[in-house]
């Protein structure tokens, strides 16, 4: 194993840490998760309410030039339907030609805040978009990571920002023979997703 790919695992390892340990934040908070619902204690509901602020006091501290950015912010959710409604077509359709286990979108496009009783309608409105819109973001990157460890699983030359969840799996840059002999198995290698 190489020092990439041994980084590249250490940090998937510290992934699943890191959503463990958001899991344990649960109990300190006081909320219990049932069939996706989430449930605060009758004390901690209690707080929430007297914490919610004012529409009007919400808006006037935002600032008036962000009111006239929210047209701008809302057209954006026009193409993410249409990115959304594609991807999921295409998955339905290509993922079992190719072999690829479907991407379940529930387990990244994630809307539960708008029940926290501490928010306003607006703020839980725009909890909506966010939660829709970078779920949608991260179910896409995965979609496509699945579809790039099927077609071209090569490893950049270059330095990347913020690699994906596959990878790990990738050939290096540079290296024919690897390429080559293992491409076939690669393409069947999703043993580790659900």
């Amino acid at each position: 194993m190489n020092n990439l790919t041994d980084i590249l695992e250490r940090i998937q390892v510290l992934e699943r840490e890191l959503t463990e340990e958001l899991s344990r934040k649960r109990e300190e908070v006081h909320y219990t998760i049932e069939k996706k619902k989430v449930w605060f204690s009758e004390e901690v509901s209690l707080r929430h309410k007297k914490l919610a602020k004012r529409l009007s006091e919400y808006v006037y501290d935002s600032g008036f030039l962000i009111i006239l950015t929210i047209p701008i912010i809302w057209a954006a959710l026009i193409p993410a339907l249409f990115l959304d409604l594609v991807v999921c077509v295409y998955q339905f359709i290509c993922f079992p030609v190719y072999g690829i286990p479907r991407v379940k979108r529930g387990e990244y496009v994630v809307i539960d805040r708008q029940s926290l009783q501490y928010l306003n309608w607006l703020e839980k409105l725009n909890c909506v978009y966010c939660g829709y819109f970078n779920g949608l973001m991260s179910f896409v990157r995965e979609v496509a990571a699945r579809t790039e460890q099927f077609w071209c699983p090569i490893r950049h030359a270059r330095a990347v920002k913020s690699v994906h969840s596959r990878y790990v799996h990738f050939f290096k840059y540079g290296d024919a023979e690897e390429y080559r002999e293992g491409l076939e198995a690669l393409r069947k290698k999703f043993d580790d997703v659900e």
